[in-house]
């Protein structure tokens, strides 16, 4: 048996500590300054600047009014394609059944695709009265309630991006600001969000966000229905229900 030391992997230290800027932006909301980013990370504030330009330069990072710098949604997009190599399908497939137990009604799997959400997977309802959707259908984002879930979770670095664009879908649809960041608010104290039939006349939907431990939602859980089917106090319940399944989905991509 050799006694030689196995040797450590060269780490290269530029790389480093660009990611270490990229990693503290992206989990901050309000954005950082030179200042506080070269103090955070030890870093001198030459160095922080320089490597901030370069990560402008590259589009992971951009420079706001305010002066200070935050990370772009080209930072969520490498780390969305990184999801590729997770089967969300597989992996919130007990959810779904319990769900679909539970309730009889159409559950869905969602993920975000600009401002719009893709239905990856789906179990119809056992109800001779039932909303449908197709496997590979899209929504817009601010109108039903997997994307109003996912939007809560990334409203910072989504809102900016829907100013102009909450286009109208029935008499309930959310289409100014003021009431969509109200709408956002409660959505985020309840722990879901509630589609009162902003997208289809009549169809209500409750969606939970499916959550990286940094609190990033990369997909939703959600539980469609025709408002006929909700009894009185349902909403309550089913709202309960998806939140407490789509945490379970988190817990099992924190331990992944």
């Amino acid at each position: 048996m050799s006694d030689t030391p196995t040797k450590e992997p060269k780490v290269d230290s530029t790389l480093s500590k660009g990611l270490s800027i990229l990693e503290n932006l992206a989990a901050s909301p309000n954005g950082k300054g030179v200042t506080e980013l070269s103090k955070e990370l030890g870093l001198t504030k030459s160095n922080t600047f320089r490597l901030l330009q370069t990560l402008t330069t590259l589009g992971y990072v951009k420079h706001r009014e305010d002066k200070s710098y935050s990370a772009t949604l080209k930072t969520w997009q490498v780390g969305r394609a990184s999801l590729d190599n997770l089967n969300l399908r597989e992996l919130a497939a007990p959810e779904m059944s319990y769900l679909s137990n539970e309730t009889q009604e159409t559950i869905y799997l969602a993920v975000p695709e600009n401002l719009s959400v893709i239905y990856i997977d789906k179990i119809d309802s056992q109800k001779p009265i039932r909303s449908w959707n197709r496997i590979g259908g899209s929504a817009p984002i601010h109108c039903v309630a997997t994307g109003k879930a996912i939007l809560a979770a990334n409203y910072n670095a989504l809102r900016e991006q829907l100013v102009g664009n909450l286009t109208r879908h029935t008499e309930l649809t959310l289409t100014s600001m003021p009431a969509l960041d109200a709408d956002m608010a409660e959505t985020l104290k309840r722990g879901y969000g509630f589609d009162r039939g902003e997208f289809r006349d009549r169809i209500l939907s409750f969606g939970a966000p499916i959550t990286l431990p940094d609190g990033l939602a990369i997909a939703a859980l959600g539980i469609s229905l025709p408002d006929i089917n909700l009894p009185a106090g349902g909403a309550e319940r089913l709202g309960g229900l998806v939140a407490h399944a789509a945490q379970s989905v988190s817990a099992k991509l924190s331990r992944g």
